[in-house]
């Protein structure tokens, strides 16, 4: 019986080295399921980081130099890749306004335009993201005043150009060229820019009306532009003639058609507009102009040679017996707008309406905006 006792206990008590492979595989096991949870945690972790984080935006970026006769300023835009009615849905991220006046005005000082663009494009580079660069188109688009320098001197409005693509093309963005665009296409842009700030192009249909007017979708705004050197005028006409050609545009945006008259009226900006009216009075004084347009007390003394030195003056330039002229304001505006209206001839007409100088206006239409 002892012997079976003994013969029991043996049977059913581990022998010591079962028992220390049994603890060892234990250990083991622990260790490996421990490791494994610590794994997915951390890939939980992970997957949720993942999740949260944001895509990068598909929209692109395009820049855009506005070269007017006094200033010139740089604008961002950018717009999503995917389009509405196949035209871009474009939000302005910046302005930048470079220090100095018009590129036209570097025709004599052409090693400055590297210098003058400097300050703006290094932030563009700054704003468009750089992995954005090389596909981030650049415009330069010039207007009034380099147009009155091409008349004035083609070659020299060539040079200027060329010198501004060179300065842009050292950046590493898609350049796409510098040009003087015409009268029409600054007045279409500026028509275009009205309408699209408006909201006009992309008017939405409501629960009520699913399916807009088109004659209402139509009504947009009148553009108008005073710049320094020529003045536009753009607008969909009620009766939708257009007896001049050259003046009429036509446009496909957001999926509508648009036939809008435009017209850019060379030498009648601010600035242009001032010299004439100085040409036209000079005339048979002694050298002091007493000007009703500027007020009382205000004095200045110009230049005989830089009045005639635009071709907006050429019809008033005359020899006078005086190279310097004085200028003393007296403040009378009935006086001032009389000699101003002197400006516009609109005893001849060769259309059914006209605005001066027998060019071709239909009767204004809507409400208009004003970009000065």
């Amino acid at each position: 019986m002892m012997f079976s006792q003994q013969r029991f206990f043996s049977t059913d008590l581990p022998r010591p080295e079962e028992s220390e492979l049994k603890n060892f595989c234990s250990r083991n096991i622990l260790i490996i399921l421990g490791f494994s949870c610590i794994i997915a945690v951390i890939a939980l972790i992970a997957v949720g980081l993942t999740q949260n984080k944001p895509l990068p935006e598909n929209v692109k970026y395009g820049i855009v130099l506005d070269a007017g006769s006094s200033h010139t300023s740089l604008y961002i835009y950018k717009w999503p890749a995917e389009k509405e009615n196949d035209t871009g849905v474009v939000h302005q991220v910046t302005e930048c306004k470079l220090k100095g006046p018009g590129i036209s005005r570097y025709a004599q000082k052409l090693s400055e335009i590297d210098i003058y663009l400097t300050a703006c494009m290094v932030r563009a580079t700054q704003v468009v993201p750089k992995s954005r660069h090389q596909e981030t188109p650049v415009y330069l688009g010039a207007t009034a005043g380099m147009r009155l320098l091409r008349i004035e001197n083609e070659q020299l409005a060539d040079k200027v150009l060329a010198a501004v693509a060179r300065s842009l093309s050292n950046y590493h963005f898609d350049f796409q060229g510098a040009r003087i665009i015409t009268g029409q296409e600054e007045g279409a842009y500026g028509w275009i820019t009205i309408n699209y700030l408006l909201g006009k192009f992309t008017q939405k249909p409501s629960w009520l009306n699913l399916k807009p007017n088109e004659d209402s979708a139509l009504e947009t705004y009148g553009a108008l532009d005073l710049g320094g050197a020529s003045t536009q005028i753009t607008f969909v006409p009620q009766d939708k003639k257009i007896e001049s050609p050259s003046n009429a545009l036509h446009f496909r945006l957001y999926g509508r058609d648009y036939s809008v008259y435009t017209h850019s009226f060379l030498c009648y900006g601010k600035d242009q507009a001032l010299r004439q009216k100085l040409a036209k009075d000079i005339q048979g004084t002694n050298g002091t102009l007493r000007d009703p347009c500027f007020h009382p007390g205000y004095e200045t003394v110009m230049n005989v040679s830089d009045l005639y030195s635009s071709p907006c003056t050429k019809r008033y330039e005359r020899t006078l017996p005086f190279d310097q002229f004085q200028i003393q304001g007296t403040g009378n505006y009935q006086q001032c707008q009389q000699s101003i209206l002197q400006l516009f001839n609109t005893s001849y007409c060769p259309y059914s309406h006209c605005s001066f100088n027998g060019i071709f206006l239909p009767p204004l239409h809507g409400d208009f905006g004003v970009s000065l």
